[in-house]
């Protein structure tokens, strides 16, 4: 049942895809004279019909859960408004399959050459011979690694100070609901869908799979902002990132700042990107601490912070960025190299 649900899925999105690169895409290519991109736009056409159906779902499900257990009660909602674009950008957008198509030749070349000398392969498949016949297998291998990188890339967003200058983007949002996951800046947004397909490539991930497992990490980051009061479970909990798990990760004073009073970590807590398991290794972790108001404490007016305006529409978002992380690079100029110094808003 379950494997005949999911081919009919897969043959309307394909059929969908078709249907779109056809009658849209296709006209406007062979207009402005780019048909040497006809394979490129066609890919990118899945990418923005699956990314349609996600953003559907997810907001048909997700949205009334907000609506009857809400973790917050808000009476004015327009800073929820800017994370429907961010979203829209995000999800329906091409980058992350351009980087991943681009770089594909580079990384065909980088194999070749590791042959030659003798090197071994490093595609996981080719390492794990099991993968090829067993696709889920494969789609789960290929999610642990990820996201095992996904939680260091997550730490040096807030241990590397003009990197987190962007990532604070991310955490300024003071009302978080299903839309916050993808507010970020630009900029960090590309450097991230650079790794992510870098890595993805070298790991050897199939273009299917690299589109699967994309719409299945931004569904569950989609749950885990979401305006939701909700827990897993003592087990759960421990299994994947809940709502409530990663609510904390962006609670003022536990999140970024100083991270739980009681043992002072710097940086923060919980920065688990789908499973909890990194944080509980890697000793950043945070199960009892109950719900916390949101936000960097920058943004707090005096004395609790500093009244610091991180923008309220998308530009000012991104441009505040852009001045906040190059006020942090001239700052470093002098020492003669990068440093992580003291946590932002402290």
């Amino acid at each position: 049942m379950l494997n005949t649900a999911s081919l009919a899925l897969a043959n309307a999105v394909g059929d969908a895809q078709t249907w779109v690169f056809v009658t849209l895409v296709q006209p406007l290519l062979y207009q402005f004279h780019f048909m040497d991109m006809d394979d490129l736009a066609y890919d990118g056409t899945l990418w923005v019909v699956a990314g349609a159906v996600q953003v559907a779902v997810i907001y048909l499900i997700l949205r009334p859960l907000e609506a009857v257990r809400p973790m917050e009660q808000w009476a004015d909602r327009k800073a929820v408004r800017v994370d429907v674009i961010y979203t829209l950008i995000n999800r329906l957008g091409l980058v992350g399959l351009v980087f991943f198509l681009v770089l594909q030749p580079a990384f065909d070349n980088l194999q070749a050459w590791l042959r030659l000398v003798g090197m071994v392969n490093l595609n996981l498949d080719e390492l794990l011979p099991h993968m090829r016949t067993h696709a889920l297998l494969g789609f789960v291998i290929y999610l642990v690694v990820l996201d095992f990188a996904g939680y260091w890339y997550h730490r040096w967003q807030h241990q590397i100070q003009w990197w987190w200058e962007l990532h604070a983007v991310h955490h300024s949002q003071r009302q978080l609901s299903l839309w916050a996951d993808d507010r970020n800046h630009l900029l960090d947004d590309a450097l991230q869908q650079a790794f992510f397909a870098s890595l993805a490539l070298l790991i050897g991930v199939p273009p299917g799979q690299f589109v699967a497992l994309t719409l299945v990490g931004g569904a569950l980051q989609s749950l885990q902002h979401a305006n939701i009061r909700m827990s897993f479970g003592s087990l759960g909990e421990r299994l994947l990132v809940s709502p409530r798990f990663h609510r904390l990760h962006h609670a003022i004073g536990y999140g970024h700042e100083l991270g739980h009073q009681n043992n002072a970590r710097l940086y923060g807590c919980n920065f688990g990107v789908l499973f909890p398991w990194w944080d509980m290794l890697f000793h950043s972790v945070d199960f009892s601490t109950s719900p916390q108001p949101v936000g960097i404490r920058d943004q707090l007016p005096p004395p609790l912070g500093r009244g610091v305006d991180y923008g309220r529409g998308f530009w000012a978002q991104q441009w505040l960025g852009l001045q906040r992380m190059s006020r942090r690079l001239l700052l470093l100029r002098p020492q003669g190299g990068s440093k992580t110094g003291d946590a932002a808003g402290v």
